[in-house]
């Protein structure tokens, strides 16, 4: 199970000296924590699928981080949200390609029967379950406004 690998790999973080890898782990592991409380999920434990999705939160958390501490011209702090990012991504499945997610959004389109702009909701509804953990939210609904806005369907 996830939750337990990120468990482990804390203790080996802890045992090969590894400052900013501990530090991670110990926050994905209590935001986990905190989710499978706030869901009642405490005696249960959470499926990995939760587990990705929480996972895929703070990797956006982090992402907004970064775009806000280059605004402000703090680029130590972001690089170290980015050093953050590629730590957790190694628990999340591998991430779409730019032309993977153009293939499942056309092969979604298709099958959701889109025509136009309109349609951008049930598009979105119909991809996110092929896509989550997968690829970044705001990435994918850019291109679903692209391919739908340049639709001849």
């Amino acid at each position: 199970m996830l939750k337990e690998q990120i468990k482990n790999d804390i203790k080996d973080a802890m045992k090969e000296k590894k400052e900013l890898k501990i530090s991670v782990l110990r926050m994905i592991s209590s935001a986990i924590s905190g989710e499978e409380i706030a869901k009642g999920k405490k005696e249960t434990g959470m499926t990995d699928e939760e587990v990705v999705e929480v996972l895929a939160r703070e990797v956006k958390k982090r992402k907004d981080s970064i775009s806000q501490f280059e605004s402000a011209g703090r680029i130590e702090l972001a690089e170290k949200e980015r050093q953050e990012i590629e730590v957790i991504l190694k628990y999340l499945p591998d991430q779409l390609s730019p032309e993977e997610i153009e293939k499942l959004v056309g092969e979604t389109i298709k099958e959701s029967g889109a025509r136009s702009e309109k349609d951008f909701g049930t598009v979105m509804k119909s991809l996110s379950p092929k896509i989550k953990g997968r690829a970044d939210g705001k990435q994918v609904s850019e291109i679903v406004k692209k391919i739908l806005a340049d639709c001849q369907c």
